[in-house]
This record gives structure tokens, C-alpha cells and sequence, in this order.
């Protein structure tokens, strides 16, 4: 029950997201489409009490139920840098706006960008922990946990390995191509400035 509901979150994000784009940037109609995206984190207050509700129940705690909190985590953590990376696509494609900025491709901006992304990967597996948790206690001595503890160490994992993915950005900075702004933006504009 709690992977099929969580494929129907999945699912139900990516249609609420194409609707609300759509109805923003082909009808106009600003204020719906902001109703139909804040209906976005229904979905997961939704798959967190589908998956409280389970276990409270008396099913055997799972790999389902960890999945469940690790899903609702990235989405906190990354389902508003989706949905606002998407606006700035669909406001070119479809309402005419200006291109998406993209994210920096070298050296320390690189590195950065990368750094706060791992932010957020952090930031999405305290909230997967702390829901893990909740679940431990929840269950208490009742049941076995040892699947939901299983799934703390695969949140610590992501975390460690996500951090070192942006490491490497910083350690391995790759150089922009000779003759690109993006080398050297400072002394670009500075020597613009000067001529």
C-alpha cells in the first residue's frame, strides 16, 4: 500500500506541477496556478499520515515505510528548487520571459552551487532521520525496527556521499575554456571597465 501511494505522490506532483505551469503561463490565470502548486505539499502530509496510519495499525514495520520517509525528505528539501527551476523554464518556453539562468559550470561558483546542494541534501535527510525516528519510537518494542534503522544509515549514506560529489567540485575545479567570461568574471569586468 505505502510504494503504491508513494508512486501516486510521485505521479500526483509532476501533474500538479504541469498544470499549475500550464494554467499560469497558456491561460493566465496567475492566482489558480498558485492554488495548484501550494497543493503540492498535500501530497506528502498525505503519504505522512498514510504511512503513520499503516503503522499504527499494527503493520510490521518495512522498507515501504522508510522509503516513505526518505521520499518525503527530498521533497521538502528539493521539491521547491524543482518546482522554481521549472517556473523559470516553462516562463521562456511558454509566457515568453527571458531564458533560465544556468547554474555555473566552473571553478569556485561551480563549487558553490554544488555545496548548496548538498545543503539541501543535508537538510532532506534530517527531515528523512528525524521521520525514521518518530517511526522508532512510535512502533517502540513492539515491532521490529530494524528495517526503519536500516534506512537511517542509507539517509547517512546519500548524505556522505552527496557531500562527496560537492567535495569534489571544490578539490577538482574544472577551468573554463580559454577565452570565456566565465574564467575569470572579476577581471573580465574590471577590464572592460577600464577600456
Amino acid at each position: 500500500m505505502v510504494v503504491g501511494l508513494i508512486i501516486a505522490c510521485e505521479v500526483g506532483f509532476w501533474v500538479l506541477l504541469a498544470l499549475g505551469l500550464s494554467v499560469r503561463y497558456l491561460l493566465k490565470w496567475r492566482r489558480t496556478s498558485v492554488v495548484l502548486l501550494l497543493c503540492e505539499p498535500v501530497l506528502e502530509l498525505v503519504l505522512f499520515a498514510a504511512t503513520a496510519i499503516d503503522l499504527k495499525n499494527g503493520a510490521e514495520p518495512s522498507w515501504e515505510h522508510g522509503l516513505a520517509a526518505l521520499y518525503i525528505g527530498y521533497t521538502v528539501a528539493f521539491g521547491h528548487y524543482t518546482i522554481r527551476w521549472l517556473d523559470g523554464h516553462a516562463a521562456h518556453r511558454l509566457g515568453g520571459g527571458p531564458p533560465p539562468t544556468k547554474p555555473p559550470r566552473y571553478g569556485r561558483a561551480r563549487a558553490r552551487h554544488e555545496a548548496k546542494l548538498w545543503l539541501r541534501a543535508v537538510f532532506g535527510g534530517a527531515v528523512a532521520l528525524a521521520l525514521l525516528q518518530l517511526a522508532v519510537w512510535y512502533v517502540g518494542d513492539s515491532g521490529d525496527v530494524s528495517s526503519l534503522r536500516a534506512f537511517q544509515w542509507v539517509a547517512v549514506r546519500t548524505i556522505g556521499i552527496y557531500g562527496l560529489i560537492a567535495l569534489s567540485y571544490t578539490i577538482w575545479q574544472r577551468k573554463a575554456p580559454a577565452g570565456t567570461e566565465e574564467e575569470h568574471p572579476l577581471t573580465t569586468r574590471k577590464e572592460s571597465a577600464r577600456s
